[in-house]
């Protein structure tokens, strides 16, 4: 499965809005992998995820980590943008859901950090809002593969931040990163 794949897809009503795919971004053999809802305005115009002002602090957040977006894997669970900038609907994240799991069986990351609700739930399939499971490790164990279940530390979207911009929310969010950090070997930037 490629970007080329993605381009041709038409499984869905978004495919008639978007102006290019948003595959995935960074490099295929991280060991950490981001994981967000869908692109945006700019994803969508630039064809490359997390690249507005979201992106921007995603970014940000990634250098406060010791790391480049280089080194890291982004992608989203839905390939087109949603019209509006909506939720996907539970149909678009369904027919999205297989080229998600196979960029996470092809990149195989030793950690996901899943950010925003939508891909939180998706990932570790269930009804939890972001905010009662941020913080705390859980498992995507993805089918297929012998690996075994890769650890999911799910915070909040980068945009929710730029909303809710409060030292309590970049404090919980530093603190999922550091986790993240910390069981992958990382230790923090001097």
């Amino acid at each position: 499965m490629d970007a080329k794949e993605v381009r041709g897809c038409t499984s869905c009503e978004l495919c008639h809005s978007r102006t290019n795919t948003v595959f995935g971004d960074g490099d295929p053999d991280a060991d950490l992998m981001f994981v967000g809802e869908g692109p945006g305005r700019n994803e969508d115009e630039q064809g490359r995820p997390f690249v507005g002002r979201a992106g921007d602090l995603l970014s940000k957040m990634i250098v406060a980590m010791g790391l480049s977006r280089e080194q890291v894997y982004i992608a989203n669970i839905v390939k087109c943008r949603p019209p509006q900038n909506r939720t996907p609907t539970p149909h678009e994240v369904q027919t999205c859901w297989d080229y998600l799991r196979r960029q996470i069986k092809t990149i195989q990351p030793k950690v996901i950090v899943s950010v925003g609700g939508p891909a939180t739930s998706m990932l570790l399939d269930t009804k939890k809002g972001i905010t009662s499971i941020r913080g705390t490790w859980h498992e995507y164990d993805p089918p297929g593969t012998d690996g075994g279940p890769i650890p999911v530390m799910p915070t909040f979207h980068p945009a929710y931040l730029l909303r809710s911009y409060t030292k309590e929310n970049r404090a919980k969010v530093w603190s999922d990163l550091q986790q993240a950090m910390a069981r992958l070997g990382l230790t923090e930037p001097a």
